[in-house]
């Protein structure tokens, strides 16, 4: 493991402000990282811990929760595996392909990552002057054209690799840019070299049925550039205003959950939902909400929902659900799929029934669970042909969809009574 850099310096937009201040020091202390506040920021009035549950306001080396090996909360502000392969490839050129993305250490993908990230943190080399790593706005061919590049392991242009670099760190692994208007930001997805079929439009699908069946979404819309589809998903982590953006600290359900993407399976939505009844504003809404959306991940296919897929805003008091993000249909070969995250117990089986022994967590009868569904159901059989259209799907693209991803007969599988077995009968196998 290479690394320039022995300590770097956390900034951090705090509620309400458009310029960020310096909260402390992250050091590497052998195979692990500690931070400590600094003095300054311990000494300000409107000061916040950037997670108290992990970084609780208080001076000194602050230890790190048990196999941890860097706080959470810091973590998830770094590049996930897109946003590396990245700046391996701005760094190593025709060399990056052959680098394991752990020859860079974390200090040196926080530093080297672009300044916009998820959240209200950015790192820096510096204590007292804030300089952002930011490029200036590229349109959406050129960024197109740098991810087809870094895919093909072919080094960026000093150009290209300034114009993706602003994106670098917003996780994930699919190819992705970061893209602003006056008043709005985005993240832009781009198709790959590798997909069977057209996930952008699949998950453009996927998040206006959810929209439709009532779930609190971040808004999406698809472009086309140099040919190519983009979905644009708005932030929900910044706020335009007459003075500059706002930025809103955001923490993920990994780091609510003191896990790190080892221990990722042991993710369980029965303790998040536990989480959510002790720390989250809303608590009987946030957990049909948070219910609906196991139950519609599971409906459309998106078994990709692990923990790095749910979040929180965090305004240094309680915990707040984002909009759900990341609902795209997962590419899947026969009936049987398990979701990323536990629902019930050891089980995270992707089927209905699994859903319902999991409801009492949420604080939802059977009944008020059993309608939760059928709204559901009802919602993308109605709209599934309308969304289609309007995502311009092709005919092959929806068969491919409607029955494999899209309300696969395994979802309805083991349902024994009433109306969900009715829809288990309509959506079977035979």
């Amino acid at each position: 493991m290479n690394s320039e850099y022995k300590e770097i310096f956390v900034w951090i937009w705090l509620p309400g402000e458009t310029e960020p201040v310096v909260a402390g020091r992250l050091t590497a202390a052998g195979a692990t990282y500690v931070f400590n506040y600094g003095r300054s920021y311990l000494q300000r009035d409107n000061a916040i811990a950037i997670y108290d549950a992990e970084l609780p306001l208080r001076q000194g080396l602050l230890p790190l929760l048990s196999g941890l090996s860097i706080p959470g909360c810091l973590r998830d502000a770094a590049p996930d595996a897109w946003g590396r392969r990245v700046i391996l490839n701005k760094k190593f050129g025709n060399k990056a392909s052959g680098i394991d993305p752990a020859e860079l250490d974390e200090l040196s993908y926080l530093i080297e990552s672009g300044s916009d990230r998820i959240g209200a943190l950015d790192f820096q080399l510096s204590p007292t002057v804030y300089e952002p790593r930011n490029a200036s706005g590229a349109p959406l061919e050129e960024l197109i054209e740098a991810t087809e590049r870094v895919e093909k392991g072919i080094p960026l242009t000093p150009e290209l690799a300034q114009a993706l670099q602003h994106g670098t760190s917003i996780g994930g692994a699919r190819p992705k840019a970061l893209i602003q208007s006056d008043s709005r930001k985005f993240i832009a997805k781009f198709s790959t070299s590798s997909d069977l079929y057209s996930v952008v439009k699949a998950e453009y699908v996927a998040m206006r049925l959810a929209e439709l069946a009532g779930l609190n979404v971040a808004p999406v819309s698809l472009e086309r550039a140099a040919g190519k589809d983009v979905l644009l998903v708005e932030r929900f982590d910044r706020t335009a205003t007459a003075n500059g953006w706002q930025r809103k600290s955001l923490v993920s359900a990994l780091t609510m959950l003191a896990l790190d993407e080892m221990m990722a399976r042991y993710a369980s939505y029965e303790t998040l939902a536990e989480l959510v009844r002790a720390r989250f504003t809303s608590a009987p809404e946030t957990l049909r909400e948070l219910f609906s959306r196991i139950v519609f991940n599971i409906l459309v296919g998106n078994t990709d929902d692990h923990a790095r897929n749910h979040a929180a805003f965090w305004d240094g008091h309680l915990l707040t659900l984002t909009p759900a993000y990341d609902i795209c249909p997962q590419a899947r070969h026969g009936q049987i799929a398990t979701q990323a995250m536990l629902v019930k117990g050891d089980d995270r089986s992707s089927r209905i029934a699994t859903c319902l022994a999991a409801a009492p967590q949420f604080l939802l009868s059977e009944e008020n669970a059993v309608e939760i569904i059928v709204k559901q159901v009802e919602c993308i059989e109605q709209n599934w042909q309308t969304v289609c259209e309007e995502a311009s799907m092709t005919e092959v693209d929806r068969n491919l969809l409607w029955g494999n991803q899209i309300l696969n007969p395994y979802v309805f599988e083991e349902l024994e009574s009433g109306t969900l077995l009715d829809l288990a009968t309509r959506f079977s196998r035979g």
